[in-house]
């Protein structure tokens, strides 16, 4: 049986956790993409030494194991959402019951389950106040466990990056 070239290698491996190991040619094409998700398969293989095809095939296997998405970021506030806050929330009984439930809003654009002095912090973007303490006081008060909430709303955003992926 011939050994399988560099091209065929699988991108990643699992860990004992089950979440996919990457080796550095994989993290070089997410890097590449990071730089410009637009950028050609053609461009990203000659920089990290594989054929177009060999990226195309990595790339898919990233995108089907969710280790990363190829999305269009927006500017909130350029497309209409002129309030942002970040939601601590303290809950009673299930937290992940709760996470779950927030993650099914669509203002809400991040959750994270934390050990602080939250047990959920959510992102949330909204049009206007008036949207947001809705969605804060009859939605997300109105879950059931959901104890207190404090919301911290952002003036100016200053940094927003997704670059972290690699380093």
């Amino acid at each position: 049986m011939a050994s399988r070239s560099a091209d065929q290698r699988d991108s990643s491996r699992e860990s004992r956790n089950g979440t996919p190991t990457l080796d550095a040619v994989s993290l070089a094409i997410i890097q590449q993409l990071q730089e410009d998700g637009r950028r050609p398969y053609a461009a990203i293989g000659k920089a990290v030494g594989l054929s177009e095809a060999a990226v195309r095939q990595r790339v898919q296997k990233l995108l089907d194991q969710g280790v990363m998405q190829i999305v269009a970021v927006t500017d909130p506030l350029t497309v209409g959402f002129r309030r942002q806050a970040m939601v601590g929330i303290n809950v009673e009984g299930d937290v992940e019951s709760i996470a779950d439930a927030l993650t099914g809003m669509s203002e809400v654009e991040y959750v994270v389950m934390t050990a602080g002095s939250f047990d959920i912090l959510a992102e949330i973007v909204c049009e206007d106040d008036d949207h947001l303490l809705d969605v804060i006081n009859k939605r997300i008060r109105a879950l059931p466990g959901v104890r207190s909430t404090e919301s911290f709303v952002y003036m100016k955003l200053k940094k927003q990056t997704y670059m972290w992926g690699t380093r």
